[in-house]
């Protein structure tokens, strides 16, 4: 007798592809967790990469902000040492 399929809800796939994706979890200890097939969760995991909702699109924006980030206070020291450079003129100009 054939054995009866088991259907897993759309939201019950999301959320194990994105225990993959965003935990760092292996596909077959996510696969056996859950009780569902490997190769159907890994299909999942592949196709949802491919789709930019993976951990490789979310961890190269991060990269790019923090990136962006890290510029900010360089520019910052940048225009205050300038800034402290011409304070300096003024008082020994003034000194004087």
């Amino acid at each position: 007798m054939a054995e009866k399929r088991r259907g897993f809800t759309a939201e019950f796939r999301e959320g194990a592809v994105r225990i993959v994706t965003e935990t760092g979890k292996s596909i077959p200890e996510a696969a056996q967790h859950f009780g569902s097939n490997e190769t159907t969760l890994a299909s999942g995991v592949s196709r949802a990469r491919r789709a930019g909702n993976g951990r490789g699109e979310s961890e190269a924006e991060e990269l790019a902000r923090l990136r962006a980030e890290n510029t900010q206070p360089r520019k910052d020291d940048k225009e205050l040492g300038m800034e402290r450079d011409a304070l300096k003129r003024r008082m020994a100009l003034w000194v004087k």
